[in-house]
């Protein structure tokens, strides 16, 4: 693909929940500093229902003001496949940094993440799809991306709506078996994010990679695991965020705890 409607593409950037990242130029029309923007486009064809509740979400999105979200800018349906645009961040994720990433930039990073979750949660939108590919680096921080919107475009799913083999890991089991995801659901995924950069290792282990259904059975019956390894502070931390909906506590307070175990590891 070299371009979805007046945006013209460089390169790919990745993908994941059932799109594709690009980098591409901005086009004119964009009264924005920036000559560049990430573009993602959804590989699923969007109905206009489907188009509209997306572009519902994203405008929802983009009125909520937090230093730790990106910023978005477009959103569109050309020949049928939906698109929005984003600011884009060079130093990667932490999924993919484009330098190595310490442990102090990891959790302050993390710790903007549920900033950034909290504001959502705030405004009553969930987020859907938190783990290490959309937290971005910025200025020794992070800023969450990419709205769970593979949803929207796959109702009625479980393990499809939920993306690809290596973003099940994320997934709190109760919403891949079908409970509603909500704010509960994506606290359980920031707890599988700190972990899985941090311990450098899943909650359920290693999932079988390339293949969705696989994943899901492994998830399904492997009880999460935190990794006795982990730091006192951050293996509680986790435990927290894996407990039973409704004993998890709420991003903000993960925020503030990502917080002072980031100032103890530079003290």
């Amino acid at each position: 693909m070299r371009g979805i409607a007046d945006y013209t593409f460089i390169r790919p950037l990745g993908s994941g929940n059932h799109g594709t990242f690009y980098l591409a130029n901005r086009p004119a029309r964009l009264p924005i500093p920036a000559d560049l923007v990430a573009v993602k486009v959804l590989h699923a064809e969007s109905e206009e229902t489907a188009f509209r509740r997306a572009t519902r979400e994203l405008a929802a999105f983009a009125a909520v003001r937090s230093p730790c979200l990106v910023d978005l800018y477009d959103a569109g349906q050309h020949d049928g496949f939906f698109y929005y645009s984003t600011e884009y961040l060079p130093d990667g994720s932490l999924a993919q940094p484009a330098v190595p990433v310490d442990r102090s930039t990891a959790l302050r990073a993390l710790a903007d993440a549920a900033r950034a979750l909290s504001a959502l949660h705030a405004a009553g939108i969930a987020h859907r799809d938190i783990k290490p590919g959309n937290v971005l680096l910025r200025d020794g921080g992070g800023r969450l991306a990419d709205l769970g919107l593979s949803q929207i475009f796959t109702e009625g799913a479980t393990i499809t709506g939920m993306g690809s083999a290596d973003s099940v890991e994320y997934v709190d089991p109760a919403v891949l078996l079908g409970d509603p995801a909500g704010p509960d659901g994506d606290v359980w995924s920031l707890g599988a994010t700190v972990h899985r950069v941090l311990a450098a290792s899943g909650v359920h282990g290693e999932l079988p990679p390339g293949n969705a259904l696989l994943a899901l059975r492994a998830v399904l019956a492997r009880p999460p695991r935190v990794d006795p390894d982990l730091p006192d502070a951050l293996r509680g931390l986790v435990a927290d965020c894996l407990a039973p909906a409704g004993d998890r506590p709420t991003a903000a307070q993960v925020a503030a705890r990502l917080d002072g175990i980031a100032a103890e590891n530079e003290a």
